[in-house]
């Protein structure tokens, strides 16, 4: 738990974030993100569908709270949609509301998000909209009925550590759905905090949503939880065309491939951009395994140092407000 708190802690430093962005792909962030353009991030793409891999594509950004910046955020998301259509590569969008604007107003990230929902649907791609923390839940699912009411190109999150995940899904079966287990530090109150309780909801949801809902993405590096569905599909004859597999762009890689010439759809997350550095600490909060498959399979001595670099600035951070004290 502790070092969950600590990559938590880091994925809300905006220091380090600026950091990060400025000296972040010299230090190797290039093994978790996809290129920093949309040039680079079309060749991943490209790359993922050569081995028979679907790809979702998240224009990353974080701390928007200025309409300009929203502005951007959609101007960018909408030209990632050109060049999908353009290249016609396997891949859809994956998008959050507070890079669009929820944290401004309502209605202005509304607006935002329909023109992007209603240029995807011109092209036939689909849109996912990410759900995030549990404060802006409420608001997000609000976004996320209204647009909809109108399109069949979206769908959304269900995080398995919220309680009141069991009745979101059931109140959202009818929909294409990705099912997480979570990345956010949520409080007691909302969420579980154990392993055991999340990984037990997690499998719950999981099933639930293969036998009476629509699409299933299930987002997950753990191979136990990918066997059990595994099995679990075969014991009630669910066709694989109902779900799919879902990992980061980075992580597990020949996992992916296995699973992709297994004959399971598979779908790879795709972030890039220069703001990444929330983003992945969060997926070390999410599942501290994770560093250690970074370690082992992926990162080079500059990527190490990057985590070297976050860390010390955490614990001299630390330090310095025990001494203000």
């Amino acid at each position: 738990m502790w070092l969950k708190n600590v990559f938590m802690s880091l994925s809300q430093n905006q220091a380090l974030n600026k950091l990060a962005q400025k000296y972040g792909f010299k230090l190797g962030a290039q093994t978790v993100v996809a290129g920093t353009n949309i040039t680079e991030m079309i060749e991943s793409v490209k790359e993922l569908n050569a081995h028979g891999i679907a790809a979702t594509v998240d224009n990353l950004g974080e701390f928007v709270y200025e309409k300009s910046e929203a502005i951007e955020a959609k101007d960018q998301i909408l030209e990632v949609l050109e060049a999908i259509h353009e290249h016609q590569v396997d891949a859809h969008i994956s998008l959050k509301p507070t890079q669009l604007g929820l944290d401004i107003d309502f209605d202005f990230c509304l607006d935002n998000l329909t023109r992007i929902v209603a240029q995807a649907d011109e092209y036939n791609i689909f849109i996912n909209m990410d759900m995030e923390d549990h404060a802006h839940l409420k608001p997000s699912f609000e976004l996320f009925d209204t647009l909809a009411a109108k399109y069949q190109n979206i769908g959304t999150v269900i995080q398995a550590y919220f309680y009141e995940s069991t009745e979101l899904i059931q109140t959202y079966k009818e929909h294409r759905l990705r099912i997480v287990k979570g990345a956010y530090k949520e409080s007691p109150e909302v969420a579980w905090q154990q392993k055991k309780d999340i990984d037990e909801n997690f499998i719950k949801l999981i099933e639930y949503h293969l036998l009476s809902g629509k699409f299933t993405s299930i987002g997950t590096h753990d191979h136990h939880v990918i066997n059990h569905i595994k099995q679990f599909v075969e014991d009630h004859d669910i066709p694989k065309d109902k779900f799919e597999f879902q990992m980061l762009y980075g992580f597990r890689k020949d996992m992916q491939l296995d699973l992709a010439k297994e004959g399971y759809h598979f779908c790879t997350y795709v972030p890039f951009g220069n703001d990444w550095y929330g983003y992945f600490m969060r997926r070390l909060a999410e599942r501290p395994q994770n560093l250690n498959l970074i370690t082992k399979q992926m990162f080079n001595k500059k990527t190490n140092t990057l985590l070297i670099v976050s860390l010390l600035a955490f614990v001299l951070g630390r330090l310095s407000k025990r001494k203000k004290k």
